[in-house]
């Protein structure tokens, strides 16, 4: 493997991908700035250009809602953009802002990472600057999460929509929406067998194959709870008021109480003292996530917010809390029991977005199968904060495996590495140039 070549390749897909104000995903099916994408993104721009990386977050934080909420999207500009803009109308809600047009919802919370690993490029003076800069912004997301989204003072962040989570099409979710959200009209297509019909109005067919992709019942689903959130003004007050469909999903609380800790650096760098009720949020965090531990199985899952039941489908989420930091070295070692596992996730390349042995498991469609590099760079995190260089080192090898012989697609087969979804994937760039930085 010829790691000079492939830097300046994964390099050249970040500068192809930069529109500027922003990085988009990959050309032509994405076209918006997505948040966790960014964050992903500036932690490889900043080995390239450290102010670039720098306006990457900043742009995030320019569209964050008087509320605090970050979005998961923000919407380019252009008429071509228009039907984007007016499907999720962010105007509608009060707290949206005024000056450009995003997404009503947010998606995992990566921008503690993102900032701390761009600080890390800096001397300790730019460093403390630099957070001074984000601080207020950052600080405001993390209240948002625990007082709009742990509603139950259960110290878990609650999701809304499968977008919310970055895994989109996860089993835990359909399973959910399939028992408590799922439309008579898209029930009625189904059993008519005429979702192909629809499959030809889908935008991202045209890029990708259908295969490697969402289902169209699964879109259709989505598109309806998107539409529900929509009418409810995206206030998580009225939509828990007359919904089933809300989950405490595994990888985003995972991902929260990492950004917590990463909060918590940056405030002691800058000499800021957190909000009492916060540092008690962030406290009850890191031990309720044992709340969502099933012995039976060893492994963790989402959980149903309404029922508390947890939803007993397994995904790639259960190696996130090597992530979070928050598990016992026993805990960690059964889930590295999980990545040798070839009924789990010991495939050629790992780690594939659900089990192999998984009912769902389908190694090119999308979170349902494919080895995704973002998960494989958050588990390596983990995996060596909690002493197993040995399986990160592996992780990482794969990776660079995967992409110098195909190039940074979106997600590749865990079984023959065959590459699919977008081609010239930002975040699989970006990851790369940073396990070669």
């Amino acid at each position: 493997m010829d790691e000079t070549l492939l830097k300046k390749s994964v390099i050249d897909v970040i500068n192809a991908n930069d529109r500027g104000t922003h990085t988009v995903p990959a050309e032509k099916l994405y076209s918006h700035q997505w948040l966790w994408d960014s964050c992903f993104v500036a932690i490889g721009l900043r080995h390239m250009n450290i102010k670039r990386a720098q306006h990457e977050v900043l742009r995030l934080l320019h569209g964050q809602w008087a509320n605090g909420m970050v979005p998961h999207m923000i919407f380019a500009k252009g008429d071509q953009h228009r039907r984007d803009r007016e499907l999720w109308r962010s105007y509608v809600s009060p707290f949206a802002p005024d000056h450009l047009y995003t997404s009503g919802i947010t998606q995992p919370p990566m921008l503690a990472e993102a900032i701390v690993r761009i600080g890390e490029k800096m001397n300790l003076a730019d460093r403390r600057n630099w957070y001074q800069t984000v601080y207020p912004g950052l600080l405001h997301y993390h209240q948002w999460m625990y007082s709009d989204r742990d509603p139950h003072n259960e110290s878990l962040v609650l999701s809304l929509h499968p977008y919310e989570t970055g895994f989109d099409n996860t089993p835990p979710w359909i399973v959910s929406m399939r028992e408590h959200s799922m439309p008579f009209w898209i029930t009625a297509l189904e059993k008519l067998k005429l979702e192909s019909v629809v499959t030809l109005l889908r935008r991202d067919t045209r890029y990708i194959p259908p295969g490697q992709r969402i289902s169209t019942i699964e879109a259709l689903a989505f598109f309806s709870a998107l539409r529900r959130l929509r009418r409810k003004a995206y206030n998580t007050e009225r939509i828990l008021s007359r919904s089933l469909f809300a989950i405490e999903d595994l990888a985003v609380n995972c991902i929260a109480i990492r950004a917590n800790q990463h909060l918590q650096d940056i405030a002691k760098t800058i000499r800021r003292k957190l909000p009492d009720e916060l540092t008690q949020d962030i406290a009850r965090s890191h031990d309720a996530l044992d709340e969502l531990w099933d012995a039976s199985s060893g492994q963790y899952y989402s959980r149903n917010f309404v029922t508390h039941k947890l939803i007993l489908e397994p995904t790639v989420a259960t190696l996130l809390p090597l992530y979070s930091g928050a598990i016992t070295k026993e805990r960690a070692k059964q889930l590295v029991d999980l990545l040798h596992s070839k009924q789990h996730f010991a495939a050629k390349y790992p780690a594939p977005s659900v089990p192999l042995n998984s009912t769902y498991f389908d190694p090119l469609r999308y979170w349902q199968g494919p080895s995704w590099i973002n998960i494989n760079w958050l588990v390596a995190d983990g995996l060596t904060r909690y002493g197993y260089s040995k399986e990160a080192l592996m992780l990482r090898q794969k990776s660079l495996e995967l992409v110098a012989a195909h190039g940074p697609y979106e997600y590749f087969s865990p079984l023959d590495g065959t590459p699919a979804g977008a081609r010239g994937f930002s975040w699989t760039a970006a990851l790369i140039l940073d396990w070669l930085s």
